[in-house]
């Protein structure tokens, strides 16, 4: 076990340089997502296969929709149970001494997914890669069809509980001082945009500050988030830096677990996200408003 620590933002330069670190296990944590442009269905779908083709040296896939998460059909991406979780990670050799470095071909919001899994069961040594695959590729680095190597590891959850929220949670939020940050398009919070998530619009109360599409807090370019000054200022505007806690929603918990990776690294302390998303508020009874 090295005592060197992982950046929560890993450059590409970082990475590179200890790929061959025995401590070292990198994710890809891709999954393919879709909308029917009518019905607003959604259409997920694992990336391993474009990860068996092409990955980064010694990378093994970490499937969030078969392995990291509670194989609920109606909720595909909840958490998992820990000693669900543990099992994942001893299988992709992660494990209590290991650094991880998570990444993803989709501007980053499913290997921010997998990093606050693995900070939400008590591991704290793993870190994103800025700009994920595109950004990989797109400066020359190595790349590889070979599967990683078998290790036999050991991780022991040690969940933080307080870094998702159910629904009544946030119920209560609407009118006390959280901070709801709905991470979705502007459209989506609008309620203007397709239908995705049963009913229209947002949870009242809450602010939009998007962690995917335009204008977002990860650059389309190149996948990398934008510099703190500018990330500060984003969710500043919003109220989110100065209140004493935060919650994060989306469609169903990932683009909020990127607007919640991006509030760590801010240093914003109480931070949750609201596991159930719109995916569940928005097929309740539970209010909703648009613009």
């Amino acid at each position: 076990m090295t005592d060197e620590a992982v950046p929560s933002l890993v450059e590409p330069d970082w990475l590179e340089a200890r790929l061959d670190a025995p401590d070292l296990r990198v994710l890809d944590c891709t999954v393919h997502l879709e909308f029917d442009p009518e019905t607003g269905a959604r259409r997920s779908e694992s990336g391993r296969a474009d990860w068996e083709r092409a990955h980064v040296p010694g990378s093994a896939f970490a499937d969030l929709l078969e392995d990291l998460s509670a194989a609920d059909p109606a909720y595909p991406y909840q958490r998992p149970s820990p000693e669900r979780f543990a099992d994942a990670m001893e299988s992709l050799g992660v494990g209590d001494d290991s650094r991880v470095v998570c990444y993803d071909t989709a501007g980053n919001a499913w290997a921010a997914r997998v990093w606050w899994l693995l900070r939400a069961f008590g591991f704290d040594r793993a870190g994103v890669l800025n700009g994920g695959w595109k950004r990989w590729t797109a400066e020359g680095r190595p790349v590889s069809d070979a599967p990683p190597t078998d290790r036999e590891v050991t991780f022991t959850p040690d969940p933080r509980p307080e870094l998702f929220v159910e629904k009544e949670t946030v119920l209560e939020a609407i009118d006390d001082d959280a901070c709801l940050v709905n991470a979705l398009r502007p459209a989506d919070h609008a309620g203007t945009g397709l239908v995705k998530y049963g009913r229209p619009g947002r949870i009242p109360g809450s602010v939009n500050v998007p962690a995917v599409g335009e204008d977002a807090i990860v650059e389309e370019s190149d996948h990398t988030y934008l510099a703190l000054a500018e990330l500060r200022e984003r969710f500043a505007e919003v109220g989110a830096t100065e209140s004493d806690r935060v919650i994060t929603y989306c469609g169903g918990g990932i683009a909020a677990s990127s607007a919640a990776f991006a509030l760590h690294r801010l240093g914003v302390e109480d931070v949750a996200v609201y596991d159930g998303s719109l995916a569940e508020w928005g097929r309740t009874d539970l209010p909703m408003e648009t613009d």
